[in-house]
């Protein structure tokens, strides 16, 4: 049997094949990408569309280079960067670039929410955890603030690679790890956390 394995990276997308019995890896293929150029200062964006590009040439790629095997391919894992914001509308479209983890334009949003609970320890005894300008809530917010037509188009968030397993799929999940780095998850009740929701937009 055979496995393929997709690692879509902020520099990078790489595929490869792996038979399970032997262990080896039989095909792998690595397809380069970067940043949309040009933006302000802490923002840090790409197109999702070179994400699934990359996905499917490289995939291409490793199915030429074993041939005939492709008929014993039975499962396909993703990994990727976590934390970007993927933004969807009502029909499943892409509204705009997504924001990456490594964007830092959200700082002033990530405060404000901090502030909005009391501080730091207020918010960690509410969802476990801290909040970040990377990770997802603070992006939601800044995108109410400074892109309010986009904000209202907006159906569905989802992380890069749920983007990526969503495209391979049909499928909009995602994993309770990724999900408690959104900021928006109260990790003992493994459940979105509403008053953080609210805060962002009651209609969240």
């Amino acid at each position: 049997m055979l496995y393929i394995g997709i690692d879509s990276g902020t520099q990078s997308t790489k595929s490869i094949v792996i038979d399970l019995e032997t262990g080896g890896i039989l095909a792998a293929f690595q397809q380069n990408y970067g940043l949309i150029p040009g933006l302000p200062d802490g923002h840090m964006e790409q197109d999702p569309r070179v994400w699934v590009d990359a996905v499917d040439k490289t995939i291409q790629a490793c199915l030429t280079q074993i041939g005939e095997r492709k008929d014993q391919i039975r499962a396909i894992g993703v990994s990727g960067q976590q934390h970007g914001l993927v933004v969807l509308n009502s029909s499943s479209q892409v509204i705009r670039p997504a924001k990456l983890w490594c964007d830092t334009s959200t700082a002033e949003q990530c405060k404000e929410i901090i502030e909005g609970f009391g501080g730091e320890t207020a918010l960690i005894k509410l969802i476990g955890n801290t909040m970040l300008p990377g990770w997802t809530a603070p992006k939601i917010l800044w995108l109410k603030q400074n892109e309010p037509e986009s904000f209202e188009a907006a159906d569905t968030i989802l992380l890069p690679h749920d983007y990526i397993n969503f495209w391979l799929s049909g499928e909009k999940r995602m994993e309770y790890g990724d999900a408690s780095g959104t900021g928006l998850l109260d990790i003992k009740a493994r459940q979105w956390c509403e008053p953080v929701l609210s805060f962002i937009d009651e209609g969240l």
